[in-house]
């Protein structure tokens, strides 16, 4: 008889997502669930010890198809890398990114790019990992 190993799960230390300004307007990328459109920054999630600003250069190439080059860290707020019911937070760090050419070659998964104002994006359908940048603006409402 085998014996089961168990696998443990990544463990992870920080949401890195990049906030691709043009104008006013950040890149946001569509992801098609059922009928509904989901808006997604481009974000990745960094295991401990892995470096995020390297982790997120190599997916904007990737997925988002841009040549990017990340810098500073423009905001900072909470994602919950867990589950709903079994929450796990790590920081959500999105970093101000520059390219060349700001045009997107997205991947099979993305049914497209949206440029909008982060304010505008607030008022949109989010996912998951793009969720947090509403809730970045309720912390400093409370906090005035």
């Amino acid at each position: 008889m085998r014996e089961k190993k168990m696998v443990k799960a990544p463990e992870h230390a920080a949401l890195a997502c990049a906030i691709i300004e043009d104008g006013g307007r950040v890149l946001f990328l569509k992801r098609m669930e059922g009928e509904r459109e989901l808006l997604e920054l481009p974000c990745v999630l960094v295991e401990k010890g892995r470096n995020p600003v390297a982790e997120l250069k190599e997916w904007i190439i990737l997925k988002a198809g841009i040549d990017a080059q990340v810098q500073e860290p423009r905001m900072e707020g909470r994602f919950n890398a867990g589950s709903r019911k079994k929450k796990k937070w790590v920081p959500a760090l999105g970093f101000r990114v520059s390219a060349k050419n700001m045009s997107a070659k997205v991947s099979p998964e993305f049914a497209g790019v949206k440029w909008i104002s982060l304010e505008e994006a607030k008022k949109e359908r989010l996912g998951r990992k793009a969720e947090w940048i509403r809730a970045l603006e309720q912390h400093r409402q409370k906090a005035h």
